[in-house]
């Protein structure tokens, strides 16, 4: 799937284009992937424009995402056919890429989709980085996760509760939030498309909100600020609500809420965390493989769904983590 032109607001089926290509002969390094599973992340819509803090994708390249995979051939040292591997393997069904860029991953330990979830780098490990090196969520604390239907979501407030805080979710529709407390065990969780976030909000916090991360921006950023206690953590994670307007970006209009409050709020991106990262890695397979983390998968087939895939991220039609199956039709 190649980029065609920029998008201009929410990018649509004219923006890309199928592109076959023959597969030819790997260069010294070089392995060939079967692509399994793709991870349908924020990051990508960004990614579309001219310019984005994410390398731009260039009119007529292949989409960039991350993804994992089986070795079909290999002639990279330490990569053998058959090995899973993790990597950004692009919106296609074979990649053929410099094994120095890929990670072998454990399929003993945790199934090949974790890699792109509980333990990915955009959802797990963005989510662990968020509530222990920026939220500092401590027991007792009250935090507030927008977004908690989706997979940053979802796993940022499983996180907090195993840390000791106490996890309300945002999420819109009755199934989000049956889905949220009744499978991820959050205390609690508000509808945001049938109440009113800020006095809902006030029922289930009366003394304020010690941690809130943030995955929306936008309106719902100020409807937190007005209700953040003394020393509260505001966690900036994303704004996919402000995604598909880059240029007029809405910021918070009550800032002024952490002067009066003496709190603060941070912004990250999971790359600041690299020294981490076999630490994290770590820590989310072992909280998996104890049954404390859960994460549901939404699954779109075909390579040609792609735009169909990137929409539904941004619309909230799915539950938990969005992933791309590119080769196969659903089962």
């Amino acid at each position: 799937m190649v980029l065609t032109k920029r998008p201009e607001g929410p990018p649509d089926a004219s923006c890309f284009a199928l592109d076959k290509q023959p597969v030819t002969e790997l260069g010294a390094g070089e392995v060939l992937i079967e692509v399994d599973h793709l991870s349908i992340d924020p990051f990508i819509r960004t990614s579309l424009n001219s310019e984005s803090y994410h390398t731009p994708v260039p009119i007529g390249s292949t989409v960039t995402a991350l993804g994992v995979g089986r070795i079909i051939e290999s002639r990279a040292p330490g990569l053998e056919p058959g090995d899973g591997v993790f990597g950004p393997l692009g919106i296609q069904t074979i990649a053929r890429l410099p094994g120095g860029i890929l990670k072998k991953v454990d399929e003993k330990r945790a199934p090949l989709t974790a890699y792109l979830g509980a333990i990915g780098l955009t959802s797990g490990m963005t989510s662990y980085f968020g509530v222990r090196e920026v939220g500092a969520v401590a027991p007792g604390d009250t935090v507030v996760v927008s977004g908690a239907a989706g997979a940053v979501g979802s796993l940022a407030g499983q996180i907090a509760q195993i840390e000791g805080g106490r996890a309300i979710g945002i999420a819109g529709g009755a199934d989000k939030v049956d889905y949220v407390v009744g499978e991820l065990g959050f205390a609690a969780c508000i509808d945001y498309k049938n109440e009113d976030v800020a006095a809902r909000l006030r029922e289930l916090a009366p003394d304020g909100v010690d941690v809130y991360f943030d995955n929306v921006g936008g309106e719902m950023l100020d409807v937190l600020l007005d209700q953040i206690r003394e020393r509260a953590r505001v966690v900036i994670c994303g704004a996919i609500s402000q995604y598909d307007n880059m240029d007029a970006v809405r910021g918070p209009s009550l800032y002024l809420r952490l002067a009066e409050r003496h709190a603060r709020m941070e912004g990250f991106a999971v790359t600041h965390f690299a020294p981490l990262f076999a630490e994290a890695e770590e820590q989310l397979t072992r909280w998996l493989e104890q049954g404390k983390l859960a994460l549901r998968e939404h699954v779109e087939y075909g390579v040609e769904k792609f735009p169909v895939a990137l929409r539904t991220l941004f619309d909230g039609g799915h539950i938990g983590k969005l992933l791309l199956c590119p080769g196969r039709t659903a089962p």
